[in-house]
């Protein structure tokens, strides 16, 4: 089968390359290089594919591509992964290129899908979307109030993406990712910076008080579902990718002095706005059409990050 990957040399979709060009399908990769953190780190992640006859990489960003449909051509599926990430950064000035990224880059890549006649597309959204509510776990019919403006954009993509599968033989599915941690994970993500931390001898920045707590979801269960969910699944329905355990930031600092072996020290910082509080995802619809199930506990994918990390 052919793959169209947007952000295949981030975190995520530089994994999700390299599985699906072992598994022998070919890899068509769509990447801005977006400076959001260094390019030397995107170009790490996917020299392997690129190492692939099976892979190609177009570096361009979405909104600005030339003839967009063309690179689509022939495609089985798209997986929509490329975004400007980042919930504290989407404030201010910034937040423009939240929306050129995150939604016009969106509606850009889905009008050329219906042009190009590709048949699926697999949505990246995000916990995010769902805000602070008073009730747990996170349910997909719940009603959604982001508290970020990247949450805002990530929703309204989300919309998008489902309302271009009704209007056209589209068939659609977004994955609402809770907070994916391991090996290539952004520098600007908690695990990847306490880590680096703790290696450098350096004090943790904790913003708030600890107790938030978060649904932890380790990148080989993730791709493991994005893997499966161009044949499984019921088109247009949103399926929640967590965890499935809700741990505290301060329990996650005990786990890595543990998995380190080192001195974990703290720095408290005042709360950030646009943080969630608590997320826990209710992952019932997805065990129940995608056959999820998480298969990584925390300590295991800590020690797999940590050695990232030092390697």
């Amino acid at each position: 089968m052919k793959f169209v990957i947007t952000g295949a040399c981030g975190f995520i979709g530089s994994h999700l390359s390299d599985r699906l060009l072992s598994a022998g399908h070919e890899v068509v990769g769509i990447d801005g290089f977006v400076p959001f953190y260094p390019r030397e780190m995107k170009e790490r992640n996917i020299a392997s594919a690129k190492a692939s006859r099976g892979f190609t990489l177009h570096e361009t960003l979405i909104e600005q591509a030339k003839d967009l449909p063309s690179l689509l051509e022939g495609a089985d599926a798209i997986y929509h992964l490329a975004a400007q990430a980042g919930v504290r950064a989407s404030w201010g000035d910034d937040f423009r290129g939240y929306v050129e990224h995150n939604l016009l880059g969106t509606q850009k890549l889905l009008e050329a899908a219906v042009n190009a006649r590709v048949p699926r597309v697999i949505y990246a959204s995000s916990s995010s979307v769902y805000g602070d509510v008073n009730e747990l776990p996170l349910r997909e019919s719940m009603a959604l109030s982001p508290v970020s403006p990247y949450g805002v954009t990530k929703l309204a993509a989300e919309h998008l993406v489902h309302l271009y599968g009704k209007a056209n033989d589209l068939s659609v599915t977004s994955l609402r990712f809770f907070t994916v941690y391991g090996p290539r994970q952004r520098p600007d993500m908690a695990f990847h910076r306490f880590l680096k931390a703790v290696r450098d001898g350096e004090p943790i920045t904790l913003f708030g008080d600890g107790e938030q707590t978060r649904d932890f979801t380790f990148i080989s269960d993730l791709i493991d579902v994005l893997q499966g969910s161009v044949v499984q699944g019921k088109p247009g329905l949103v399926y929640n990718v967590g965890g499935g355990q809700r741990i505290s930031v301060l329990k996650v600092l005990e786990a890595i002095g543990e998995v380190t072996g080192r001195e974990v020290r703290i720095d408290r910082q005042a709360g950030q706005k646009g943080d969630m509080r608590d997320t826990l995802a209710d992952t019932t619809l997805g065990a129940r059409d995608l056959g999820f199930i998480p298969k990584t506990p925390l300590r295991v994918g800590l020690k797999a990050e940590w050695e990232w990390i030092c390697s």
